[in-house]
């Protein structure tokens, strides 16, 4: 906990442990149990209720929001009656004795997803999200046009890249000419009507590591980045090679993409399974490809800061890799040149 100041402090803090009905003097261990590239996050074990239990900590947020730990647990909230996501328990987004906000959430057992065994499971376990009445769905950030958002974001991102002296030219170039057609493609995929498409909060961030299979049942962790939006935008994401890629080395085939929808439209209640979602899926896989490597870009120029917050190797490794001409290769002659097919 020293690599955050004050941290240690904090959660001998009175306010934090009269909230978390601990103790008065500390005597539970925070382990680290995972970090990413915005948050790290402490396993402890309550002393009374030996309940596990996770401080989740915000270095940052990708979606520029000011109280981005509050937007987290609000959708928290919301999805409880899902079963299917940590249920939130404590929150403080003040910074007032700490420089990030912070969230207390139960903790969810569980093995990361597998790519050839649990593909089932995750379509059970959007659909079951997906279909989750939400009552309060203004706490979401919802946007008019989901697909032109992500490409609006997509050249955010990748304008970091495009003018940071380290940058590639070549790869840039590249890249550059693949926002060109993915802007074309979702012009061409308009007539798809996705303005009359169904509405859900979705996840956005759906790594394999962000699912947790216990007992032939996945839950989804790592609510960051939800919308209120297509449900297809959480489809495409999942299985977008480089969502697969990430931390598996794993592209899903056409066969394995055909029974990951059968199995939610399955699962789906109404509208969810509505006759274009196949359409609506294979339009936001394909500008998900766009985002991801418009945001390995932008984040490997971030990476070239060693005094990085939150600084993780393998990420390192993995954002040379997706920026590899043979990688990019695959992703637009495969994905982004289909884009208009």
């Amino acid at each position: 906990m020293d690599t955050i100041a004050g941290l240690k402090e904090y959660v001998q803090w009175k306010g934090y442990r009269e909230k978390l009905h601990l103790p008065e003097q500390q005597n539970e261990e925070y382990i680290l149990l995972a970090q990413g590239e915005y948050n790290r996050n402490y396993l402890f074990t309550h002393p009374d209720t030996r309940k596990k239990l996770v401080l989740r900590v915000n270095c940052g947020s990708q979606m520029h929001l000011e109280h981005q730990i509050q937007y987290e647990y609000d959708a928290l909230c919301q999805l409880s009656g899902s079963g299917r996501t940590p249920l939130p328990i404590y929150v403080d987004d003040s910074r007032e004795r700490l420089a990030q906000g912070v969230l207390v959430m139960e903790y969810l057992p569980g093995r990361a997803l597998s790519y050839t065994e649990d593909l089932d499971k995750a379509a059970d376990c959007l659909a079951e999200i997906h279909s989750t009445s939400i009552e309060r769905p203004e706490v979401f950030i919802a946007p008019d046009n989901p697909g032109q958002a992500i490409l609006k974001e997509c050249e955010e991102m990748f304008s970091v890249y495009e003018h940071a002296p380290q940058a590639d030219a070549k790869t840039a170039g590249r890249i550059r000419r693949m926002l060109d057609k993915g802007w074309e493609g979702w012009e061409g995929w308009e007539t798809v009507s996705f303005a009359d498409a169904p509405r859900c909060c979705v996840n956005t961030e759906l790594n394999s590591t962000n699912f947790l299979v216990e007992k032939n049942r996945a839950c989804l962790v790592d609510w960051e980045k939800p919308l209120w939006s297509d449900p297809a935008q959480d489809l495409g994401h999942f299985l977008a090679p480089t969502t697969t890629f990430w931390k598996t080395d794993i592209i899903l085939k056409r066969e394995d993409i055909r029974h990951f929808l059968a199995c939610y439209k399955k699962g789906a209640a109404g509208s969810l399974a509505a006759k274009t979602l196949e359409e609506r899926v294979d339009a936001f896989l394909r500008i998900t490809c766009l985002r991801g490597i418009t945001w390995c870009a932008m984040a490997w120029v971030q990476y070239q800061n060693r005094d990085k917050l939150l600084y993780n190797v393998s990420t390192a490794r993995k954002l040379e890799q997706y920026l590899e001409d043979s990688f990019l290769e695959i992703i637009e002659k495969g994905y982004i040149d289909r884009i208009n097919k």
